[in-house]
């Protein structure tokens, strides 16, 4: 048994625009304060585009194909690592930090600081 899809210009050109609009509608109707943690949660989505990416350079006959193929993996794989490198900036903003000591104060400092005073 032998499975294959296929998808024409007109469709795929459809989908993209479905996609990106539904995408465009979501993304704005979340609250500024929760962006960054919804990013740093969907970075899986941004795998998926690389994967249909792939596949539809893998499965493109024409030129044009191709270039839009290149472009999904580029765009995607970017996205990608755009997203984890928020997320990491993120992460370390909540990241608790150390107390800071107080730096021992060498002879000749007191010694000045004795001439003063």
């Amino acid at each position: 048994m032998e499975f294959q899809i296929s998808i024409t210009g007109f469709v795929a050109l459809y989908i993209f625009m479905l996609a990106a609009f539904a995408g465009w509608v979501i993304i704005g109707g979340v609250p500024a304060i929760l962006h960054t943690p919804l990013m740093s949660g969907s970075n899986f989505v941004h795998g998926i585009v690389v994967v249909g990416g792939i596949f539809a350079l893998l499965n493109a006959v024409t030129v044009q194909e191709q270039v839009i193929g290149f472009f999904a993996v580029l765009l995607g794989a970017g996205n990608a690592a755009g997203g984890y490198a928020v997320t990491d900036r993120m992460l370390a903003m909540f990241q608790v930090s150390a107390p800071k000591k107080k730096h021992a104060q060498s002879g000749h400092v007191k010694a000045v600081q004795a001439k003063k005073g």
